[in-house]
């Protein structure tokens, strides 16, 4: 009679998570390694599509469990918004059609606001006379420049965790971030407005340094703002007004914050009052295109939270289909759009619904 061995049996649950979490830290410490020999040896990464990839690459080395279709329907689902967000860098330098930016009603805002806590002078002006030293880097100086940079990456970052875990907030993230860059970008054609750091330069305001990436050079990163500083000199000097930089912090935070245990809400709401310090210290805003940019992050809610109950609203009145015949429901990138889209988590690893 012959004996076969007996099946081995599945490893249990918790040996499968294990495994997992061990795969996950090691495909994270590879990542981590790589992406710090691209900071120091490029640059960090602002551009649009060279911070797709390693945020792409960040969700592979995630879920490196997952089968490849699964990544590439990354690719797909953001090919779109990458490529709106790079025409939006390129349409930002022709913003200004050369006309002349507006630069005296921006100073004189800040003074009337803020000139009785600063001895008549803007903000700007006001910080940099006291905590900045030409000839020294402070410890600010190096929190400066980590607030500035994370400007470019916070964003697309908190999008990266929504499409890894609810399709449907992810969505409803995206367009809402979308609105926000139209809107900034219609302003920024309609009223072209030049920065504190461009009026000092033209002798409109006292001397003005542009200072936000001087702090990584105090901690030996000299090259780490490479790309940053490439970037500044290529995009419109002029486009200051709303500061999308501050609109942004924002906006993460309050998009998240419903969801988010109150006793984190200060560490969440000190974020958009760092970027404020950051941006009106360092040169790059007056502080009222910071609250136009917060005006507007309210305005976003607002509107595209409207547009999205009109369509559930008009959704809800649609006749009804037999199960399995075509609705029409849009999909993917069009539902993005329109508020149809994934369903949550489809197709992905749900590691939790609420942000602890």
């Amino acid at each position: 009679m012959t004996t076969f061995p007996a099946p081995r049996a599945a490893p249990s649950e918790p040996v499968a998570d294990a495994r997992l979490r061990r795969r996950r830290r090691l495909a994270m410490t590879c990542w981590t390694a790589a992406f710090v020999a691209g900071w120091l040896g490029i640059g960090l990464p602002i551009d649009p599509v060279y911070a797709f990839v390693w945020l792409w690459s960040a969700a592979i080395a995630w879920n490196s469990h997952r089968p490849w279709r699964e990544h590439l329907r990354f690719g797909r689902d953001w090919l779109l918004i990458v490529l709106l967000l790079v025409a939006y860098n390129l349409s930002r330098g022709f913003a200004d059609n050369g006309a002349t930016p507006h630069v005296l009603e921006l100073i004189v805002t800040d003074r009337v606001m803020f000139g009785w806590l600063t001895d008549g002078q803007v903000p700007t002006v006001w910080l940099q006379r006291r905590l900045y030293d030409p000839d020294a880097i402070r410890w600010w100086d190096v929190l400066v420049s980590w607030v500035y940079f994370s400007h470019f990456v916070a964003a697309l970052a908190a999008a990266v965790v929504l499409w890894l875990r609810d399709r449907d907030r992810w969505a409803a993230y995206l367009r809402r971030f979308a609105f926000l860059c139209l809107a900034g970008l219609a302003t920024y054609f309609a009223y072209p407005a030049a920065p504190p750091w461009w009026a000092a330069k033209y002798g409109l305001l006292e001397d003005v340094a542009r200072i936000s990436t001087r702090g990584w050079s105090a901690v030996g990163m000299h090259g780490a703002g490479n790309l940053l500083n490439a970037g500044q000199l290529g995009v419109n000097p002029v486009a200051a007004m709303p500061s999308l930089h501050t609109a942004f912090a924002l906006f993460v935070v309050v998009f998240f914050l419903s969801t988010t245990r109150r006793r984190w809400w200060p560490l969440l709401l000190a974020y958009p009052l760092a970027m404020t310090f950051t941006l009106v210290y360092a040169g790059e805003h007056y502080v009222i295109d910071v609250l136009v940019g917060w005006a507007y992050v309210g305005l976003t809610f607002v509107i595209v939270g409207a547009a999205e109950r009109w369509w559930r609203s008009w959704s809800a009145q649609r006749p009804q289909h037999p199960v399995g015949e075509q609705t029409g429901e849009p999909t993917g990138l069009v539902g993005v759009a329109v508020g149809g889209g994934h369903r949550p988590g489809a197709g992905v690893e749900v590691d939790a619904r609420q942000t602890e």
